[in-house]
């Protein structure tokens, strides 16, 4: 799957975070991922997934507004 979240080699000790930034419940080794060069945790691989999601909606929001922008600039 392309957009599946990066968990390869991740240590939970890498993380940024302690706590689950959607649930507040403490980060597992089995849902990290790699956002921006950092290890970041969730408490379960749905939450992980959520936020790959979520990122993938903002970083299509923004492709949108800058083709706007490249446009309404020519």
């Amino acid at each position: 799957m392309p957009n599946a979240p990066v968990t390869t080699n991740l240590r939970i000790e890498d993380a940024v975070n302690d706590t689950c930034p959607w649930s507040g419940k403490p980060i597992a080794a089995d849902s990290l991922t790699l956002y921006n060069g950092a290890v970041v945790g969730f408490c379960n691989p749905e939450c992980r997934d959520k936020f790959a999601t979520a990122i993938r909606g903002f970083e299509d929001a923004l492709q949108a507004r800058r083709a706007v922008s490249a446009g309404v600039n020519q």
